[in-house]
């Protein structure tokens, strides 16, 4: 592997100023001198990938390189037979508040279901617990590629902590933990094949373990506190650097200035 400098574990995301304080409706991206230097690249041109074309692995990596930066859920389940499973998936996200519901996507590898699918399918349970810094080589060592009869905990040197609402127990060491209860499945079907190539799993969240150390005077969770981690293209992470606010506006506030805006050609 290429040589890096060394990680520096005391840096911590810092709350700066956004990129263009002074842009107002209809302005372009040129007026700001990074804007003008981003635009620039333009001249380069594009190139356009013809995804029933591409070889499927080619297009699997050129899309986790560009969807970035990905949470990840830290998954973990249980068989039927009582073996526990934890294992990383960057294909997740939040659906919705009202029912809480979570969506974690798994790939199904030569057709086959993996583990966290097969147990998720056969006990309707699992907690989605988020990965923060201090344990990430913990949480990747889970990715390992171990017969189904194999439980990953041990490998982790993670802690299991009881979960509440379902069975499966939760990573201690995570500062977010989520226990959920399988709202439904959705088998994603090639649509030349139609043969199941992933599993979209919904997760009804029925309870949520957050570290109290890492809320904010609000009860809001703080990212200079969370330090979450984040999934990049090929085997690459991140982590939060730079945070910046920017207000969603207003119609009330901004209606006059759109209209005079409307009434120059802007629009």
């Amino acid at each position: 592997m290429a040589t890096f400098p060394p990680f520096q574990p005391e840096a911590r995301p810092t709350f700066v100023e956004p990129p263009n304080l002074q842009w107002d409706f209809g302005e372009k991206t040129e007026v700001t001198d990074n804007g003008r230097e981003w635009i620039e690249g333009e001249k380069v041109g594009w190139k356009y990938i013809d995804s029933a074309l591409e070889p499927p692995l080619d297009l699997y990596k050129l899309m986790i390189s560009g969807i970035v930066p990905r949470p990840v859920a830290f998954v973990s389940s249980e068989s039927a037979s009582g073996v526990q499973n934890l294992a990383p998936f960057s294909w997740f996200n939040m659906v919705t508040h009202n029912p809480p519901v979570v969506s974690v996507s798994v790939a199904n590898p030569g057709g086959g279901a993996k583990d966290t699918t097969a147990n998720i399918r056969a006990t309707k349970q699992f907690v989605v617990n988020i990965i923060n810094e201090p344990f990430i080589h913990q949480a990747n060592a889970t990715s390992i590629d171990a017969p189904e009869e194999v439980s990953e905990w041990p490998l982790s040197g993670l802690t299991q902590a009881p979960s509440i609402s379902v069975k499966p127990p939760r990573v201690k060491e995570s500062a977010f933990s989520m226990e959920c209860e399988l709202y439904d499945v959705v088998d994603i079907k090639h649509p030349s094949t139609g043969v199941s190539s992933a599993a979209l799993i919904l997760g009804l969240v029925k309870g949520i373990h957050v570290r109290k150390d890492v809320l904010n005077e609000k009860g809001l969770v703080d990212i200079t506190k969370f330090r979450p981690i984040t999934r990049l293209g090929d085997i690459s992470y991140g982590r939060i650097g730079d945070v910046f606010r920017i207000p969603r506006p207003v119609w009330k506030e901004e209606a006059e200035k759109v209209a005079e805006l409307e009434k120059k050609g802007g629009t």
